[in-house]
């Protein structure tokens, strides 16, 4: 029997950047699709996977990551999709999931053999992530809902070639546990 894991990218997010300000209206668009799959994943017991940059601070831990992002500008993105005390987290510091961090070693210890994606950005974390989803023979589906993008036209193309390119299932939020 397969076992699914979400996996939410980056939104544990200061949004104190230079693209921040193109990046928040689609982040508030795309969040209450993230909190629905966030609300299936737990209802129905999925491990959910917070994998998330850690700013540049190489002394910083999960905890710090949430503080600095609830301190930041925009905590309203981020306080309805915080981590519980069932969540597991891995700090990541290039854009895909899997690249120098102890996920795939997770997933293999929770018997996980596929991941539903969310979170930002689509055109760059998400695109590496289901990159080496692929590459790992990690089924994938994407949360077209529930992924945010800086630019629109690259966010179409990335689940374009995710879907063509790397087989992923891209779906309504609504579908993605289907």
């Amino acid at each position: 029997m397969a076992t699914t894991a979400l996996v939410i990218i980056d939104m544990l997010n200061t949004y104190d950047h230079e693209d921040a300000d193109i990046l928040v209206p689609s982040v508030a668009r795309a969040l209450p699709a993230v909190v629905d799959l966030l609300e299936q994943a737990r209802a129905r017991e999925v491990p959910v996977v917070y994998a998330n940059d850690n700013f540049g601070r190489w002394r910083s831990h999960h905890g710090e990551i949430l503080d600095a992002a609830l301190t930041g500008a925009h905590a309203d993105l981020v306080e309805p999709v915080r981590p519980d005390e069932s969540s597991y987290f891995v700090v990541k510091a290039r854009h895909s999931i899997f690249y120098e961090t102890p996920l795939a070693y997770l997933l293999g210890s929770l018997d996980v053999d596929r991941l539903v994606l969310c979170g930002q950005v689509t055109e760059q974390c998400v695109l590496y992530s289901a990159l080496d989803a692929h590459i790992r023979h990690l089924p994938v589906t994407v949360a077209r809902d529930a992924v945010a993008h800086i630019h629109p036209d690259l966010a179409e193309a990335a689940l374009r070639m995710m879907e063509i390119n790397m087989s992923a299932r891209i779906v309504a939020a609504a579908d993605a546990f289907r």
